[in-house]
């Protein structure tokens, strides 16, 4: 159980956890979690790097687990703060595809049994980016995703509308898909289409029969 104290709900933040308990709570850590995965919550996720001791001990964690390509250096509030602070906290698709497949092949037992099932399914729940991965693809397909978001700028510039994931297909295969639209000047709507057009294309390639 965690206790949430109602000056932890930073006003400024997209927050659903703060909007039920605006007064503040104690809460399992599964809530937080389901908040801070399925549902993008930055109190959550504020709350849960203040509990393991900021960015940079999750950025440890992944080196230490031989995982390149990546760079955690700011919490929500201080990258939301300033517009620059984003850019420091970055990986690349095809680290980000690594550590999805590590985490579901989960060969170094990098998880319990309970918490890979756990996260699996929290992710499969995703509420947010719906036209993203899951934009296009076929209803039998299933998905186990989160999504990234940065906003716009005073000039129009959207930093980020990423989403990364798991596609379960009916024939039985799965594919890793991570894709970053980065520095762009199209609207949201777009964005989110260039990510559905890519994850089409990836299952219209994987759903193809082995020959």
């Amino acid at each position: 159980m965690v206790e949430i104290k109602k000056e932890g709900l930073l006003p400024n933040l997209y927050s659903p956890l703060r909007d039920k308990y605006p007064n503040g709570a104690t809460l399992p850590m599964a809530e937080i979690l389901e908040y801070t995965v399925s549902k993008s919550d930055n109190v959550g996720c504020e709350l849960l790097l203040k509990l393991i001791g900021g960015p940079q001990i999750v950025e440890q964690y992944f080196m230490a687990n031989n995982f390149k390509d990546l760079s955690i250096k700011f919490n929500e509030e201080l990258q939301q703060a300033n517009w620059e602070f984003q850019f420091q906290n970055w990986t690349t698709p095809n680290s980000a595809n690594e550590v999805l497949a590590a985490f579901y092949s989960n060969k170094k037992q990098l998880l319990p049994q309970r918490s890979y099932e756990f996260l699996w399914e929290t992710m499969k729940d995703t509420k947010t980016g719906p036209g993203r991965i899951r934009g296009q693809l076929p209803a039998s397909a299933s998905v186990a995703h989160k999504t990234g978001s940065s906003g716009a700028n005073k000039a129009g510039l959207t930093a980020a509308v990423n989403d990364i994931g798991v596609v379960f297909l009916p024939n039985g295969q799965h594919f890793f898909i991570s894709v970053f639209v980065t520095n762009s000047t199209e609207s949201y709507e777009v964005n989110e289409h260039i990510i559905s057009d890519i994850s089409k294309a990836a299952c219209d390639y994987f759903s193809v029969k082995p020959k």
